[in-house]
């Protein structure tokens, strides 16, 4: 009897010091923001806290459930970020971030590989740790750019954003390869050359597939409530992931496409999807980097500090800078831009995930190698992290959005509509500043419903007049937001 209800107490107990570590996690967000440190940073540690070395004392060291878990949580984080990438982003960053994701990666690895071998690493450890740090993290780099207190200019975000979510083939390959030669004694065959353009090609076509396909499912299905949709969307995620890699594809960038394609098409209940996913992406996060740091033992990290601490400085003031502004050259970056893009290479969840296929694979020395990359990523995060948000500014590249209104209107339809509404931010520049709302011209079907002036709501009228800092809400026709946009100004967030 006891020992039946051993496990479930077990269980009780493991559930409740995650739940504490999660809320704890979510409640030091905002003071992040304002610094500029990526969130995901303190997710590690307070799953060190957790560990079994912490004050938690969970005991964790399963690297292969972490190993799956964290690849069905950065699947979604992938999928949430096509969601929300613009088409017009991904055609303008596609060649600088395609080169990044392919030279840029194999360069970096190579340059730390470099740098770990003068430190004194041998140099199957140094080749090792290069190519598992090797591409940067997606996670890490949606919570700087799009959950942080700032927002970059289009062009620098979406090259970050984009190559954060395609270059991670790349260093799968090289980490594949490198711990198959380790632990057979062979040598990497050419083929090598060949597996980059073929998974990149297969994810992509796979991924723009299954989200045709789950938009031709969705235009053609009736559900009971809005809350089948997100059960679709998932599907289709799971799906993407999972067929790419078993067509010898990369299941990352399949599911950040078919993300991108359905979120760049109509979508019924697009609203809900939308929350419903970015939800989903943040539970995640929160999760993953929680998971990851209870693999860390501290006591393990003091033997590596020196080496970790010199490795992350290199990757991020020799390593980086160097291969980012070669890659780039081509495509008329400006030099601000170029130190940007060089200094915004934050690692995260991708190289520890990475970090344990030499433990599964029992590599001589792995466990060492595992903690010297987890310290990597905690520098990598930290020093370009605590200087992003006065970097963004100082080098001129921040694009203030208008801000979000105080009450949200939305419209949440279980159907194809041909309306949306969208909430203006009213500047003292705009045609609509002064003027009442009947004296207007907007496009046949349009109409102002809901306006939000400070804390109050009142309903638009023809005699309201809109006033510098008010937030109007339009319902208008898919296609006639640029003429809106004459009148109202930009669409505000939120």
């Amino acid at each position: 009897m006891l020992l039946a209800l051993a496990e479930p107490a077990a269980t009780a107990v493991l559930l409740a010091v995650f739940g504490v570590l999660m809320a704890s996690s979510v409640l030091f967000t905002r003071t992040l923001d304002r610094v500029g440190i990526p969130v995901v940073l303190i997710f590690l540690v307070l799953g060190m806290l957790g560990g079994s070395e912490g004050i938690g004392g969970v005991a964790f060291d399963d690297h292969a459930i972490a190993f799956r878990l964290g690849t069905v949580a950065l699947a979604l984080i992938l999928f949430d970020g096509g969601l929300n990438t613009s088409a017009a982003a991904i055609r303008r960053s596609a060649g600088p971030a395609g080169v990044l994701a392919t030279f840029g990666v194999a360069g970096t690895a190579a340059a730390l590989a470099a740098i770990g071998r003068l430190l004194g690493l041998s140099w199957p450890e140094a080749i090792l740790i290069g190519a598992i740090v090797s591409s940067t993290d997606a996670a890490a780099v949606f919570a700087v750019l799009r959950g942080g207190s700032l927002r970059v200019k289009e062009k620098v975000r979406a090259t970050l954003e984009v190559e954060s979510c395609v270059n991670d083939p790349m260093a799968v390959i090289l980490t594949v390869a490198i711990v198959d030669v380790l632990r057979s004694g062979g040598q990497p065959g050419w083929g090598l050359l060949l597996e980059v353009p073929i998974q990149l090609l297969v994810g992509a076509v796979a991924g723009i597939a299954v989200g045709l396909a789950t938009r031709w499912i969705l235009a053609r299905s009736r559900f009971s409530t809005g809350g089948l949709y997100p059960v679709v969307t998932l599907a289709a995620a799971f799906v993407a992931f999972g067929g790419a890699t078993l067509a010898w594809g990369s299941g990352f960038l399949a599911v950040f496409a078919a993300g991108a394609t359905l979120g760049n098409g109509p979508l019924p209940f697009r609203a809900g999807l939308t929350r419903v996913h970015d939800a989903v992406a943040w539970m995640c996060q929160v999760s993953m980097f929680l998971m990851l740091g209870l693999l860390v033992f501290p006591s393990r990290l003091t033997p590596v500090a020196g080496v970790g601490l010199a490795l992350g400085l290199g990757l991020a003031f020799i390593a980086r800078p160097l291969v980012v502004t070669l890659c780039l050259l081509p495509f008329g970056y400006s030099a601000r831009e170029v130190a940007y893009v060089s200094w915004v290479g934050i690692r995260g969840a991708v190289p520890i995930i990475l970090a344990t296929f030499p433990v599964m694979a029992a590599i001589p020395g792995a466990d060492r190698i595992f903690h010297i990359v987890f310290f990597i990523v905690v520098v990598s995060a930290l020093v370009p992290g605590a200087s992003i948000v006065p970097l963004t500014r100082r080098l001129r590249l921040d694009d203030p959005e208008p801000p979000s209104p105080a009450a949200a209107l939305e419209m949440n339809s279980l159907r194809r509509m041909n309306g949306e509404i969208h909430a203006y931010h009213i500047e003292p520049t705009v045609a609509a500043c002064g003027v009442p709302l009947s004296e207007v011209r907007f496009p046949e079907g349009a109409a102002a419903i809901l306006v939000v002036r400070g804390d109050e709501v009142m309903a638009a009228r023809g005699y309201t007049v809109p006033q510098p800092g008010d937030h109007i809400y339009v319902f208008c026709r898919s296609g006639d937001e640029p003429r809106i946009g004459l009148l109202f100004g930009r669409i505000a967030s939120g």
